[in-house]
């Protein structure tokens, strides 16, 4: 793509992030720089920046939009923080290959209050843009291959594209096969038939992330047995 022609995505009206620094977070506007290609923020409703809301608002399609995931590794007594960017369609593969990856005994969603605090971002907003250099951060092959992509902002007042090569090419950054796992598709409707399953007898285990999760699923989360497998 031509990188002085304004990208069309969705109703939005994209400008050069440059020219825009109060759209972004501080960290965020200061790395700027680091990038390869050229970066466009839009401004949008603080209220409609999860990705879902997101996508239907402004007709975004949900195949451009990433995901950042900050994750906390555990080994040796310390804990580490690493940020995942996998597509919207995707969740990242923490119990498993991330894991294996960072070389952790165990690897949890990293508390709100503290990715934020760590960060100097929003949360909904954290960005692989602009994090303290000595997060890892593990990027999905679709997103580094894309041409363009939507990430946060650091807020959540607005969006960044940027191409998926620039975020590839960040410091720290590595373009890791596989970390994006499909989201599953919907289970068919449940038969009236006994199955010989318990109705909770599922295929998710607690280190599943839930869509909206309670205080009590996160402390699940956090709290998995060692003892039960990481896939």
């Amino acid at each position: 793509m031509d990188p002085s022609t304004a990208p069309r995505l969705g109703s939005l009206t994209w400008t050069p992030a440059a020219e825009r620094p109060e759209l972004l977070a501080a960290p965020v506007a200061a790395a700027l720089g680091a990038l390869t290609g050229p970066a466009w923020v839009a401004e949008i409703d603080a209220d409609l920046a999860d990705t879902a809301a997101f996508t239907e608002a402004y007709g975004v399609p949900l195949e451009v939009s990433a995901n950042c995931v900050v994750v906390a590794a555990r080994r040796a007594g310390q804990t580490e923080l690493a940020a995942c960017l996998v597509p919207a369609t995707a969740r990242a593969d923490v119990n498993g290959l991330v894991r294996r990856r960072l070389g952790a005994r165990k690897v949890s969603f990293a508390p709100q209050d503290v990715a934020v605090a760590e960060s100097g971002m929003a949360y909904g907003g954290i960005t692989p843009l602009g994090l303290p250099p000595s997060w890892p951060v593990l990027v999905d092959p679709a997103v580094a291959a894309a041409e363009l992509v939507v990430i946060g902002s650091g807020t959540r007042g607005s969006k960044l594209a940027v191409p998926g090569a620039a975020l590839a090419a960040l410091p720290g950054a590595e373009v890791v096969e596989g970390l994006g796992r499909p989201v599953a598709e919907p289970p068919p409707p449940r038969s009236e038939a006994p199955t010989g399953r318990a109705p909770d007898d599922r295929d998710v285990g607690w280190g599943e992330r839930p869509d909206e999760p309670s205080a009590d699923d996160r402390r699940y989360q956090e709290d998995r047995p060692p003892h039960w497998g990481t896939d």
